[in-house]
C-alpha cells in the first residue's frame, strides 16, 4: 500500500501566476535553506567523513517529494515507493536499507532522513539529507566489507521508521541502531546534526509561505521545475542523437579475485524522450561490488553531467525526469536481487559517470571529457591506541580528474560535488599516524591538448599496531583519454614495512594487520588526456615540467623535448612530433590503454607481479536466480 499523508488541512493547492522576480527571490531563498542545511551539519556533527569530507547529500521538495534544490535528489520517490504507513506532521523517517527504498540509498552506511514540512497543518513540502555513517557494524570496522556474501554481513538494516513520532523521538529504536555500530558517541551527534538541519529548512520553507502565500510557494517551486524541464529538452534535442550509442567500462575487481565486471549501456533518444538501456551489463558479483542503481537516482546523475558539460547555467533539480527512460536488467550488478552485498558499490557509482562521459561524447566529440572519475577509493585505519582507546578512520581520497574540452584535469581532485579532503593536520591530530608524503604522481595524468589531472600519493605512517582497509579501483583498467588523449596512469598500494620488507596489496583488501612504524604508500589513478598530445602548447608543457606535474621524459609523450637548463628545444620538438605523428597514424576517438581484457591482464601480471582477476565464476548462477524470481521460484 503507497503511503498515507495525513493533514487537517485538505485545502488543494491553487496554480497561480507568480512573476520571474518572485520566482527567483524564492529560489534564491531555498537555495540559501539548502547551504544553511549544510552549515548546521558540518558545525554539529562529529565523523570526519560528514564533518571534514562533506559526505552528505541534502535536499528541499515540494509536496510531491520531487527535488527542487539540493545536491543529490531522488531520495522521497524510492521512499513514498518502499514506505506503507501514515506520514503525520512532527515525524521525521530514517532508513538504511536500500532494498526497502528501491535504492533511493545505496548501502547501509548512509543514514537517510526525511522530514515532512507542515504550515498550519498541512503538508507544504519535504526536507531530507542523508550522510555517510562511519560505522554501523557487520563483520569490519567501517561496515564495508569487500567479501561480503550477503547484505547482512554489513552491519544493521533499518526499513524505513519514524525516529521521530509526533515530534517525540523514538529513544528506544535509535538505542537499537547504536547499540550495534562501534562509534555510537559519533553516529549520535551525527543524527541529531542530520535531525536539526532537516528542522533548520523546515523553518525556512514555512517563513517562505509566509511571506508570499502557499499557494505562490508551491506555484513557485512547480515553475522552476517547469523551468529545468523545458531546458533540459532542448539541451537533449541537442546533444542526444537519434542513432543508438554505446558504451561500455569495467570494474577491475570483486575482492575475490575475480573480474573484472562490464557496465554496458545504450543511449539514444526518441522524440524528447533520453533512452538509457544497461542491457549487456554484467550479471550481479557474489561480493560487495553490487549497485543497487535507482532509476531516479540514475537521472539525477545523467541530468548533473549533462548540465555540468553542456550548459552549467541551466538550474538543476527534478523537473526533467520525465524527458528519460532508464532500463536496467535485473540480476545484473546495477539491479542486484537480494540479499546480494552491496557496501563496496562505490567501484561501480564511480564508473557510471565514466559510461556517462563515453555516452553523451560519440555525438558531440567537441564536448567529450575522458575517463577519471572512475572511483572513491576509501581507507580505514583502526585498533586500540596505548591507552586502551578505540580509534577508526574512514577517510575518501582522490585521483586525477579528466581533461576535458575547454581545460586541463585538477590533480588529486574530487568530482564528488562540494566534497573536501581531510586535513592532514586533523588526521594526525586525531588519529595514531602520520602524514609523511601527501603529494600529485607526476606523469600519471594522460597527455593530451588539456592535460588530465595527476593522481595523488598519500604516505600514511602508522603509530600503533591496528588494521587497515584499502578499498580502490582502476588498478587493472586504465582512465581511457579521448580525441586523441592517452590514458591516465593506473592506482597502486605499497605497504612498506618497518622490518625494510615491501608489500604490493591488491585493491580490494580487508584487515590488513600493521605495525608502529609501516609506511602505505597509496597512490590513486590518474585522469585521462582529452585532445591530441602533439598538439598542446610547448609552452605549457614546459611549465607542467617546472612546476613537477610532468617529468622532462614524460615531455617527451607530448612530443616536446626540455633542454638541460628547462627550456624547450624548438628544433628538436618539431621533428619529434612530426615523427610520432607519422608513427601514429589517425588520432582515436577512445584510447582504454588495451585491445583484448587478456592482454590487459598478462600486461598487469608483467608489470605488477599481482596474480590477474579470473573470469567470475557466478555468471551462471546469477543468471538462475533472475530466472527462478521472475518465475516466483525461490533460489537456493
Amino acid at each position: 500500500m503507497p503511503a498515507k499523508i495525513i493533514q487537517r488541512n485538505n485545502k488543494a493547492f491553487k496554480k497561480v501566476k507568480v512573476d520571474t522576480v518572485t520566482i527567483d527571490i524564492i529560489e534564491s531563498a531555498l537555495r540559501n535553506a539548502r547551504y544553511e542545511m549544510d552549515t548546521v551539519l558540518f558545525r554539529t556533527a562529529m565523523s570526519p567523513g560528514i564533518r571534514e569530507q562533506h559526505d552528505e547529500f541534502p535536499m528541499i521538495a515540494n509536496v510531491e517529494g520531487k527535488m527542487v534544490v539540493g545536491q543529490f535528489g531522488s531520495f522521497i520517490h524510492g521512499f513514498m515507493q518502499g514506505y506503507d504507513g501514515t506520514i503525520e506532521e512532527g515525524d521525521i523517517f530514517l532508513t538504511n536499507d536500500p532494498y526497502s527504498v528501491r535504492g533511493a540509498i545505496s548501502h547501509a552506511n548512509d543514514w537517510l532522513m526525511l522530514m515532512p514540512i507542515y504550515k498550519q497543518k498541512r503538508l507544504v513540502a519535504w526536507s531530507a539529507m542523508f550522510g555517510h555513517m562511519t560505522d554501523v557494524g557487520g563483520k569490519v570496522p567501517g561496515s564495508l566489507p569487500t567479501d561480503a556474501r550477503q547484505i547482512f554481513e554489513e552491519g544493521v538494516r533499518t526499513p524505513p521508521v519514524k525516529i521521530y513520532q509526533g515530534g517525540k523521538l523514538q529513544e528506544d529504536v535509535l538505542k537499537i541502531l547504536l547499540h550495534n555500530c562501534r562509534l555510537p558517541h559519533w553516529n549520535l551527534s551525527d543524527f541529531n546534526a542530520i535531525t536539526a538541519a532537516l528542522r533548520t529548512a523546515g523553518n525556512r520553507c514555512v517563513e517562505i509561505a509566509e511571506r508570499f502565500g502557499d499557494d505562490v510557494f508551491y506555484s513557485a517551486m512547480h515553475e522552476m521545475l517547469e523551468r529545468n524541464k523545458r531546458a533540459m529538452r532542448e539541451l537533449i534535442k541537442r546533444t542526444v542523437p537519434e542513432k543508438k550509442q554505446y558504451f561500455e567500462d569495467y570494474v577491475c575487481d570483486d575482492g575475490l579475485n575475480m573480474g573484472p565486471y562490464k557496465i554496458a549501456c545504450s543511449m539514444w533518444r526518441e522524440g524528447d524522450k533520453c533512452i538509457f538501456d544497461f542491457a549487456g551489463t554484467d550479471p550481479q558479483s557474489i561480493s560487495s561490488i553490487n549497485f543497487l542503481l535507482n532509476e531516479e537516482m540514475f537521472k539525477m546523475f545523467a541530468g548533473v553531467y549533462m548540465i555540468m558539460v553542456f550548459d552549467p547555467q541551466i538550474l538543476f533539480n527534478d523537473g526533467f525526469y520525465d524527458l528519460m527512460e532508464v532500463r536496467i536488467p535485473a540480476g545484473t550488478l546495477l539491479k542486484p536481487l537480494a540479499p546480494a552485498a552491496l557496501s563496496c558499490r562505490t567501484h561501480a557509482l564511480g564508473r557510471i559517470f565514466d559510461v556517462l562521459g563515453g555516452l553523451l561524447g560519440q555525438g558531440n566529440p567537441q564536448f567529450m571529457c575522458a575517463a577519471g572519475f572512475s572511483d572513491s577509493p576509501h581507507f580505514m585505519y583502526s585498533g586500540y591506541d596505548r591507552n586502551g582507546d578505540w580509534y577508526q578512520l574512514y577517510q575518501i581520497t582522490f585521483g586525477g580528474i579528466p581533461g576535458k574540452p575547454f581545460g586541463d584535469g585538477p590533480d588529486g581532485h574530487s568530482l564528488w560535488p562540494s566534497f573536501t579532503n581531510v586535513p592532514n593536520e586533523f588526521l594526525e591530530s586525531y588519529f595514531p599516524l602520520r602524514i609523511d608524503i601527501y603529494e600529485t604522481i607526476p606523469d600519471s595524468g594522460g597527455p593530451g591538448k588539456n592535460r588530465g589531472g595527476n593522481g595523488l600519493r598519500i604516505g600514511y605512517r602508522f603509530l600503533e599496531p591496528g588494521e587497515i582497509s584499502v578499498h580502490d579501483d582502476r588498478w587493472l583498467t586504465y582512465p581511457w583519454g579521448v580525441n586523441g588523449g592517452l590514458p591516465g596512469a593506473r592506482s597502486r598500494k605499497t605497504l612498506m614495512r618497518a622490518d625494510g620488507t615491501q608489500q604490493l596489496l591488491e585493491s580490494k583488501l580487508d584487515r590488513v594487520k600493521v605495525e608502529a612504524g609501516d609506511l602505505l604508500l597509496a597512490d590513486t589513478w590518474g585522469g585521462g588526456g582529452c585532445g591530441d598530445p602533439l598538439e598542446r602548447e610547448a609552452e605549457k608543457v614546459r611549465f607542467d615540467v617546472d612546476a613537477g606535474l610532468v617529468t622532462a621524459e614524460g615531455a617527451r609523450r607530448y612530443g616536446v623535448v626540455i633542454k638541460a637548463d628547462g627550456s624547450v628545444d624548438e628544433a628538436a620538438t618539431t621533428a619529434l612530433r612530426k615523427r610520432m605523428a607519422a608513427d601514429r597514424g589517425p588520432a582515436q576517438l577512445f584510447d582504454r590503454g588495451f585491445a583484448t581484457i587478456e592482454e590487459l591482464k598478462g600486461r598487469c601480471k608483467a608489470e605488477t607481479g599481482l596474480e590477474p582477476p579470473t573470469q567470475p565464476q557466478f555468471t551462471k548462477w546469477a543468471k538462475r536466480v533472475a530466472e527462478e524470481r521472475k518465475k516466483g521460484v525461490k533460489a537456493a
